[in-house]
């Protein structure tokens, strides 16, 4: 063998070193999941192909690691973790201690109750499965408007104007026609005006969280999460009331109640947001020994006020995201979890994943397999 080739033969196992590093073993205990999707010669097994989300790669592992992470949310009992010293005699009684589970706060942005993914909303309000919402103005009214009128499918390409001059609003794909809002505008106005005379005769301090569940409790509708909400004492936060049809409804009542002697002086009613932060705040600070469970939908405002509320007790235990906004441009809605423990919002040993997905896709699937799942289990109807 000439000099030439042996040089050659040199650089090419020196290549074939670099390029080929030597393989950190991913098998074995505590190794990696396999990837591998649903095998469809088993016939269709939906609860089988949910399972394969786990191993199948990307957002479908992100969405399998949040059903996982909202199960254990689900099964935590406080008789899994040791007995503290300071607790008191009741939190050291073994069958107490297996009837503490984990609180649950569920936040969704507006366009969620404006799209079919409110039904997965009013299932678990309904079933008491989640014990704090936060949403937006919108994730309220949506919810009140479609018990007197129905929201549409439409198409994201219609033109804004054409919409316009047919009094059609459009919502992503969906439309809903401005006759709701005039019965929306129907209905609320005389409810006001008996809150209002509670205010101003009984001096009634109302918050938003009052206003809500009153207005659960007026639509009487069991298609409704803010009747169920209202009917099991689940609170429902919005400093944000104002930001929508109900600010506007809010704001043409108070011209109903101008005095003509005092034009300037536009009472309607007086809404107490300080009040509700200490109640949403207090939700979380008073959990004591239970574990604290976010699962939040879209960004936003309901995204910050639930984490806001955990850092009042050092963070939540378990964190779940479903939305498709991005972190680059620093917005809190695109922020993945790991930025919330930098805050003290979820802590830093806390089981967390974020979803990039639509989360009308995403949050059904997940409540199929945690939520349902287990209310089925527990009747024993198989």
């Amino acid at each position: 063998m000439g000099e030439d080739t042996r040089d050659q033969n040199r650089v090419m196992d020196a290549v074939r070193a670099t390029v080929f590093k030597k393989s950190e073993s991913l098998d074995g205990e505590g190794g990696c999941t396999k990837i591998e999707g649903y095998d469809f010669n088993r016939g269709v097994d939906y609860p089988q192909l949910l399972n394969s989300l786990l191993s199948t790669g990307f957002q479908a592992s992100n969405l399998g690691e949040a059903i996982q992470i909202v199960n254990e949310m689900l099964d935590w009992r406080l008789s899994q973790e040791p007995i503290m010293e300071d607790c008191d005699e009741e939190e050291k009684d073994p069958a107490y201690r297996d009837t503490v589970t984990s609180k649950i706060f569920l936040g969704f942005t507006s366009n969620l109750v404006s799209s079919g993914v409110r039904d997965t909303i009013r299932y678990l309000v309904q079933h008491h499965m989640v014990d704090v919402v936060v949403t937006t103005a919108g994730g309220i009214e949506e919810d009140l408007i479609k018990c007197l009128a129905p929201t549409y499918k439409g198409d994201f390409s219609l033109p804004g104007a054409v919409l316009r001059s047919k009094g059609l609003n459009r919502i992503g794909n969906l439309l809903v026609p401005n006759d709701n809002y005039c019965k929306f505008e129907d209905w609320i106005i005389p409810i006001f005006d008996k809150m209002y005379e509670e205010q101003t005769k009984q001096n009634v301090l109302w918050t938003p969280s009052k206003v809500i569940a009153h207005l659960g409790k007026e639509i009487n509708d069991e298609s409704s999460y803010l009747y169920w909400a209202y009917k099991n004492k689940i609170p429902v936060f919005c400093p944000s009331l104002t930001d929508g049809s109900l600010g506007d409804m809010l704001y043409s009542h108070t011209f109903r109640k101008e005095d003509p002697n005092n034009p300037d002086h536009n009472p309607g009613l007086i809404i107490d947001i300080v009040g509700d932060i200490r109640a949403m705040n207090g939700e979380a600070v008073h959990a004591g020994s239970r574990k604290t469970g976010v699962i939040i939908l879209g960004g936003g405002l309901p995204k910050h006020h639930i984490c806001n509320a955990n850092m009042m007790r050092n963070g939540a235990d378990y964190a779940v995201y479903i939305n498709t906004a991005q972190e680059f441009d620093g917005s809190d809605s695109g922020a993945r979890p790991d930025e919330a423990v930098s805050w003290g919002k979820i802590r830093g040993g806390a089981k967390t994943v974020k979803v990039h997905c639509d989360a009308t896709i995403a949050f059904p699937l997940l409540v199929a397999e945690t939520f349902a799942t287990k209310a089925k289990n527990s009747t024993g109807n198989q």
